[in-house]
Order: C-alpha cells, then sequence, then structure tokens
C-alpha cells in the first residue's frame, strides 16, 4: 500500500495539502516536481523529511499542513467518470456484506472504483475482488485508481454484460450498483454460496420495489431496506450547530441473504406490508423466539 505509514514525508507518498481555507490536495510526492494551487507553489524536493502533522509555507508565504490521507480523503478525491458511492454508505455496505480479510466479493458495475477500492483494501492479500463493468471508459478510470493505491493484485478486471452470468461461483459476497438489479438476481443466486451476502443500491423507490418482490419471493432470506443519512456540523466552539446544506438522499440500500429453499407463489404470498417479516425481530441469545419464520 502506497499510503505511508512513517513519520517524515518521503519520495513516493501520497500526501493531504489543506490550507487555511480547507480545500484538500493530495497529491504524490516526486523528485524533482512540484505542487501548485492558489496558495502557491511547494517544491516536492523540500518538502522531504518534513514532519507529518506539521505546517509548509508555500512561496508565497502561505502555509498548509501536511498531513496523511486516510481512506475517505482517497475516494472522494478519485478522478470519476459519474457519480461515486458515498463514503457513509460504502463502510456500511462493506460490513453488511460481511467483508474481512480472506474473502472473495463480487460486484458490478465499477463505475469509477469507489467501492472495488473499499473492498480491495478489506480483502487483504489472501482475498480478491472481482468486478464487472459494460463501459470501457469507466473500466479504465477505475484500473488507474486502483493502480495509484497499489491494489491491483486484488482485483480482476470484467468488461462484460452481467446478464451473461458471472464467471466466479461460491464467492462470499456479491453487490450490485446497477440500474436494474432487479433482472440480475438469478445470476446473482448462482454466484453466491449458499448464505452469502447480497446487497444493492438504488436511487429510486420504484427501482426498490421492483427487487423487493422477487427477493422476498425467490431463494433469499433476511431482506432488509435501509436508507442512510449524514448530516454534518459547523464546528466554530461558539456556534455548533448544523451545516445549512447536507446531502439528503444518495441511495436505498437493499440487502438478503443467499438460500436454498421454496419458492412463494402468489398463493402462499403474505400481503405486501408483511414484506419485511423476515428480519422484523433480532433474537437475542436469551431470547427464545418463536420458531421458524
Amino acid at each position: 500500500m502506497p499510503l505511508p505509514d512513517g513519520t517524515h514525508v518521503a519520495y513516493g507518498d501520497i500526501i493531504l495539502l489543506i490550507g487555511k481555507d480547507l480545500r484538500q490536495f493530495i497529491r504524490t510526492v516526486k523528485e524533482g516536481q512540484r505542487f501548485e494551487c492558489h496558495l502557491g507553489y511547494i517544491e516536492y524536493d523540500a518538502l522531504v523529511g518534513a514532519a507529518y502533522g506539521s505546517q509548509f509555507p508555500t512561496h508565497k508565504g502561505h502555509k498548509m499542513f501536511v498531513l496523511i490521507p486516510h481512506t475517505e480523503d482517497i475516494i472522494l478525491h478519485l478522478q470519476r467518470l459519474g457519480q461515486i458511492i458515498y463514503p457513509k454508505d460504502l463502510g456500511y455496505i462493506a460490513l453488511k456484506l460481511g467483508i474481512r480479510p480472506g474473502v472473495r466479493v463480487i460486484e458490478a458495475g465499477t463505475g469509477s472504483g469507489a467501492l472495488t477500492m473499499t473492498l480491495a483494501m478489506l480483502v487483504g492479500d489472501e482475498g480478491h475482488v472481482y468486478t464487472y463493468e459494460r463501459r470501457n471508459d469507466m473500466l479504465s478510470r477505475a484500473f488507474a485508481n486502483l493502480r495509484r493505491m497499489d491494489l491491483l493484485d486484488r482485483v480482476t478486471f470484467h468488461e462484460k454484460d452481467i446478464e451473461e452470468g458471472f464467471e466466479e461461483t461460491d464467492v462470499h459476497a456479491l453487490f450490485l450498483d446497477v440500474r436494474e438489479p432487479a433482472d440480475y438476481l438469478p445470476q446473482a443466486r448462482a454466484a453466491l454460496r449458499g448464505g452469502g451476502f447480497f446487497g444493492a443500491l438504488v436511487p429510486t423507490m420504484n427501482q426498490v420495489l421492483d427487487l423487493a418482490q422477487p427477493l422476498y419471493d425467490g431463494p433469499w432470506y433476511m431482506l432488509q431496506i435501509e436508507e442512510l443519512l449524514l448530516r454534518s456540523y459547523k464546528t466554530h466552539p461558539q456556534r455548533v450547530r448544523p451545516d445549512d446544506q447536507m446531502v439528503g438522499h444518495t441511495g436505498y440500500l437493499i440487502f438478503a441473504r443467499a438460500v436454498d429453499r421454496d419458492t412463494r407463489t402468489a398463493s402462499t404470498n403474505e400481503a405486501p406490508d408483511d414484506m419485511g417479516d423476515d428480519t422484523r425481530d433480532i433474537v437475542r441469545d436469551d431470547d427464545p423466539g418463536d420458531g421458524d419464520q
């Protein structure tokens, strides 16, 4: 991983530079080159050896903090061709899919690689990410972003329409970030192992409804439909309050587990408002429960 683990700037480090106006810049320290912005420029050769957390002046005398970026910084500064999955959703998706070192996971579509990068960081050297994308320009952009983070050995890129199915089987988890995920549930189930984790992100409630019914009727269980809202606050100690603006909606998250069971039919379906009963209650160890759902 190229993210620095030392205490001082070195050649090849990916660094975060931030000035008094809080504008952030992520750059790679390269010999003989320099960083330039509205506050002036900094020669990288002069910056090498500076302590992380310290301030370093531009040629105009403006001081900028030199920091080690974290994953959210990297993702928000990705070079992109379209909208990425927001960090507030990325971490939760990884948690709900049970991503950990050593697992194999499929995602489609790749986009600019925000989720690809997050998954690749978490599966470790023993795990692997398989990502599918139809657009060559998107795949090329994601490839470049993953190469910058030295994660290519953990990812296999497929330029392929997933209607044809996935090349991998018995994977631990699978996530769909495509326009109509309901169209690809048979392919997803064929790729997942028994009990595997399924997830999808869609922007509209229409898509949620299209996806919920086949998940409820088919070889899936523990259906969950969720949305995450994040509100930031102004941090001046004398007037702490919510920011004037927030990202009110990014997408709906749908999760389920792949299982083997009889497919529901129209005669056995409960009322539509009963679709959440698979996960209505979380049973504690000391709760006897109510038997088979």
